[in-house]
């Protein structure tokens, strides 16, 4: 049996190194409660959405053709296992085609059979088609807000 992990394209009118550049702003398409940094090889960053977080380390980059986040740590905090994806990864692949720059998105180990393949597929589709789509298109994406905390 043939492995299925999620797997999702767009295709912008912009350059290779500016899709790449705006794949690296995480708080700007995702979230905004975000932590470290996202741009190059070995940088670690976290993203946080109310108890639910996800860890992920820069493993590999080819200039202009690929990124690849690998999950370092998790609390998945719905999910009977909170630590789900620890040690699956997201590729970014892009092509320049006859169309535009094509952005190829797998999240690796993100397979049907996982507990939070349902939820989670309509979470990437939203963040990588409209959220970073918009953030490529209309230079603003569609990013989780960040919990304002009153004080009194």
């Amino acid at each position: 049996m043939e492995k299925r992990d999620f797997h999702s394209s767009i295709t912008v009118s912009l350059s290779p190194k500016k899709v790449f550049d705006s794949i690296g702003r995480v708080r700007e398409w995702w979230t905004q409660d975000f932590e470290g940094n996202s741009a190059k090889m070995g940088d670690v960053f976290t993203v946080r959405f109310g108890d639910t977080f996800v860890t992920f380390r820069i493993t590999e980059e080819i200039a202009g053709k690929k990124i690849a986040w690998k999950v370092i740590d998790c609390n998945l905090h719905w999910l009977h296992n909170k630590k789900e994806w620890k040690g699956t990864q997201i590729n970014w692949e892009v092509e320049t085609t006859k169309s535009g720059t094509q952005i190829s998105f797998t999240h690796m180990g993100l397979l049907p059979e996982v507990e939070c393949y349902s939820d989670c597929v309509k979470g990437w589709t939203f963040y990588v088609n409209d959220s970073l789509f918009k953030l490529l298109t209309d230079g603003k994406g569609l990013p989780e807000k960040l919990k304002q905390v009153s004080i009194n």
